[in-house]
């Protein structure tokens, strides 16, 4: 990867190259790259995205339907020819007009699929924050936004390298727009794909120079006992006091659910890309990425699909009902069957799933939305989860941006009914979610979509590094071990943090 072009002993990056009828050009890569290395290799490059498939499909798959597969593809990307970007803070109807723009954009850039390549071809890739949900059910964030997380950075990237593991095989896909016509595109392509090319071979970038960590947010004034460099919004008796809050709303009848967390944040001079590389390796999941937003890095470790749109086919998989992973195989075959067997669980998870049928009825045929999985259980390495698959067809004449946005916010981490306990939510969390529970994912050229929920996820600043966790109340919800469960959820990320602390320098770490 790292031999420059010229040097005679330099292992060849690409095997084979073509060019499709419509002009797009197609490299396919050597065996020995590998996406990661491809990501180092990009670390440098403006708006980066890594659409990782850190983890392969653990899960059983249901007898009676095929059901889409988790952990085959992931995606890297940078350089991109146009950007949307809304900066935290600004009103609603910036937050129309950029996903009014986006539309434009992809309808004047539409690529029909190319064949027998992995699923994002070029296209819009890049975060969606949680309150431009909040913004779409007309409800104003009470508090200061995060202000170095926009609450919207999409990217146009015409050039993607993409990764099918099962087959083992890598391709760069440059597609040559915004040149219209074959010839044009072919040129433009095979350009753009050379230029990469050029990237890729180079020597490694340079590595980020440490600086000083930054002070805490306002709010983060909780040490947590084992980790004490790490500060949460709430002590343990604040959390219980939130999670008693959302259990009078759900027994006053104003929501059956409500999704509650608390922030956590550590003083750090660490690189986000090596904070990315080290959560990949000690917290893998299926829908994990990495996302330069210009003002902040996002490294998430997310087991949760959002929304997926494929040949006009749009699915969500909701995850609600959360065991910790034991080291004794007894114990922990005994949690999963804990969890399996929780009415508190199983009620959550089908509440939320009537709230995702909800969702997807506004923008699919309603005979077509149906319910794919219903709580199957999903381990990863230090949680495990229930989780469900709601499926429908979208409706003649709209987008996988319509269902994108119809399902905003998700349903597995606002509650039911969805309007009221966003509501709930802004009281009684108080800190603005940003990155938290918002989406990293792609819409391509040739209608495809895929985004995560942004669970288990970092977002690094210059000197912080900060992520969230909680869960979902109902009435019978237990506030001690509620908080315990949001620590349970937290648990990768601090070992995550501990690993990169006792590789570091000192003068990394506060």
């Amino acid at each position: 990867m790292t031999a420059v072009p010229d040097s005679p002993t330099a292992a060849p990056l690409v095997t084979r190259r073509f060019t499709t009828a419509s002009g797009a050009v197609v490299a396919e890569l050597a065996a020995h790259v590998t996406a990661a290395e491809v990501f180092r290799q990009l670390a440098a490059a403006p708006h980066l995205v890594f659409l990782d498939s850190a983890a392969l499909d653990e899960a059983p798959p249901a007898a009676d339907v095929e059901l889409p597969r988790l952990g085959r593809y992931s995606f890297v990307a940078a350089d991109p020819i146009h950007s949307v970007i809304v900066p935290a803070g600004q009103p609603a109807a910036d937050i129309a007009a950029a996903f009014a723009g986006l539309r434009g954009l992809l309808a004047d850039l539409a690529c029909v699929t190319i064949p027998a390549l992995p699923p994002f071809q070029g296209g819009v890739a890049g975060l969606v924050a949680y309150e431009c949900g909040l913004a779409r059910l007309g409800i104003a964030p009470p508090h200061p936004p995060a202000a170095d997380v926009p609450l919207l950075a999409l990217h146009v990237y015409d050039v993607v390298v993409a990764f099918d593991h099962d087959a083992g095989r890598g391709w760069i896909i440059s597609q040559g727009v915004p040149a219209k016509g074959p010839v044009a595109r072919r040129e433009r392509a095979a350009a753009r794909l050379d230029a990469l090319l050029e990237r890729l071979a180079a020597p490694p970038p340079r590595r980020l120079q440490p600086r000083a960590p930054a002070p805490l947010p306002p709010g983060a004034a909780h040490p947590l006992p084992k980790h004490p460099q790490v500060c949460a919004t709430h002590s343990a008796d604040d959390y219980q006091a939130m999670v008693r809050r959302g259990i009078e709303f759900v027994r006053a009848g104003d929501i059956f659910q409500v999704n509650l967390a608390q922030q956590f944040a550590r003083p750090t001079a660490l690189d986000p890309v090596d904070l990315y590389l080290q959560a990949r390796t000690l917290n893998a999941a299926p829908f994990a990425g990495f996302f330069d937003a210009g003002t902040c890095r996002i490294a998430s470790m997310s087991p949760e699909r959002f929304l997926q749109v494929s040949r006009g086919m749009v699915r969500m998989h909701p995850i609600k009902g959360t065991r910790r992973v034991i080291a004794s195989p007894e114990a922990d075959l005994y949690a999963g069957d804990d969890l399996e067997e929780s009415a508190k669980d199983r009620a959550e998870n089908v509440m939320i799933v009537d709230l995702v049928r909800n969702d997807l009825a506004r923008v699919c045929a309603p005979e077509s939305v149906r319910v794919e999985a219903l709580c199957r259980l999903e381990r990863y390495r230090y949680v495990q989860h229930l989780v469900s698959i709601v499926a429908g067809r979208l409706r003649r004449g709209l987008t996988p941006l319509d269902a994108f946005e119809a399902a905003l916010p998700g349903g597995s981490v606002t509650g039911a009914p969805k309007h009221r306990a966003c509501e709930i939510i802004a009281e009684l969390e108080g800190f603005a979610r940003g990155a938290y529970c918002g989406s990293l994912g792609y819409i391509g050229f040739d209608g495809t979509a895929d985004f995560n929920l942004l669970i288990r996820t970092f977002v690094a600043t210059e000197g912080l590094v900060t992520f969230a966790a909680g869960g979902g109340i109902t009435a019978a919800s237990d506030p001690a071990a509620e908080h315990a469960e949001s620590l349970h959820k937290a648990e990768g990320m601090l070992r995550v943090l501990d690993a990169l602390q006792a590789a570091c320098p000192p003068s990394a770490h506060r």
